[in-house]
């Protein structure tokens, strides 16, 4: 069976755009999905990339027009500068991780439109609560327990793997970065 490893962080807004395509992609060509929350603050560092923030002010204004842009392209609802971002997304990624492989996708594309379309905040334990909640997850205490292990070992993963960037796509060890890669995506999996 095809499958794709698919890293990436519940607060980036380039996962929010890709998301939804890339799980229609996926089904169309029958490949499985491993979604794989990861630490960000863990791999810039060692990757040369800097958090939102520290990043130049020119590259903080074009990421603005790019959002926009974007958002127009594939019609999607999207704040381009939501009430609660940036925001810690270290829970919310725990919660995906602790919750079974069948629901990830469900629980990440919920928690990428609490920030991007909904204006949520991620950090907070109701939005949390709600979230698993709307998904079935009955021990929020416990997926958020089991989910912290697991966000570490993606982490260290996606660094033995040269991850640098969200979202990030690997199919048969080839590593597409951004969203807008995934044409690139959808013609391997075509081919395989």
């Amino acid at each position: 069976m095809k499958v794709v490893d698919y890293y990436f962080s519940p607060v980036s807004p380039w996962t929010y755009l890709g998301h939804a395509r890339f799980a229609a992609m996926a089904e169309q060509y029958g490949a499985g999905i491993n979604a794989k929350p990861v630490d960000y603050g863990v791999i810039f560092p060692v990757s040369g990339g800097l958090p939102l923030g520290k990043r130049a002010p020119q590259r903080q204004a074009y990421r603005l027009m790019e959002l926009a842009r974007w958002r127009q392209h594939l019609g999607l609802p999207l704040t381009i500068q939501p009430r609660f971002f940036p925001v810690d997304g270290t829970q919310a990624a725990h919660l995906i991780c602790g919750v079974p492989d069948a629901k990830r996708m469900a629980v990440a594309g919920d928690l990428l439109a609490a920030v991007w379309a909904r204006e949520e905040n991620i950090a907070e334990a109701g939005t949390l609560a709600a979230v698993a909640a709307r998904h079935g997850v009955a021990d929020l205490a416990a997926a958020l327990e089991k989910g912290r292990t697991v966000y570490s070992e993606n982490t260290q993963e996606a660094l033995g793997r040269n991850v640098f960037g969200a979202p990030t796509y690997v199919f048969k060890d080839e590593l597409f970065w951004g969203q807008d890669r995934l044409d690139f995506l959808e013609r391997a999996l075509a081919r395989a």
